[in-house]
């Protein structure tokens, strides 16, 4: 059958059919008030705040693995809680999407998220940095390695995003705004 038979024999099915308005569908901008830090700045005073946000360094290089997951454990913590986590027997209750935000953005929702998961006595957290150009995935292993709160840090199971997603275990026992 050739290209001209073909081209009639789908005119003759398609006769008769409507043909349809396509719908552009506006995707909702990010809303910069919204996001974990500014919330938090705005509940407290600034000069207090910036006390609670831990000043991850880009210098810091700890040794991670460079081939299988993304993991990391805490040399006083038991590997198999780093095998738990990976194994998805921890749920994450909190939930940050840095995708597309800046290195500083990134750092100061991090250092939110993990100053309210100790707050609200949260074991388990997942941040998702996606693929994109692999900037934040590089270096997001490196700050939360750095913070004494975080036990481990495991690459997330498919269910709460697979390779674009980290999943952290808290220690919320060092909890400084328990009471």
């Amino acid at each position: 059958m050739d290209k001209f038979e073909e081209l009639s024999l789908f005119r003759e099915a398609t006769k008769g059919a409507k043909i349809l308005k396509q719908d552009v569908i506006i995707p909702k901008t990010y809303n910069k008030s919204r996001n974990a830090y500014n919330q938090f700045n705005r509940s407290k005073d600034n000069k207090e705040n910036e006390e609670l946000f831990f000043p991850f360094s880009d210098i810091y290089q700890p040794n991670l693995p460079t081939e299988g997951p993304m993991r990391f454990i805490q040399p006083n913590v038991d590997s198999f809680e780093l095998k738990r986590l990976g194994r998805g027997d921890y749920t994450p209750e909190l939930f940050l999407d840095v995708h597309g935000l800046t290195q500083l953005q990134a750092k100061r929702e991090i250092s939110a998220l993990v100053t309210a998961c100790l707050k609200e006595s949260v074991q388990c957290a997942c941040i998702m940095h996606g693929f994109g150009k692999n900037i934040l995935k590089q270096n997001i292993p490196f700050w939360l390695a750095q913070h004494p709160s975080i036990l481990a840090f495991h690459q997330a199971t498919k269910a709460w995003g697979g390779e674009s997603a980290l999943l952290l275990l808290l220690n919320v026992e060092l909890d400084l705004f328990r009471r």
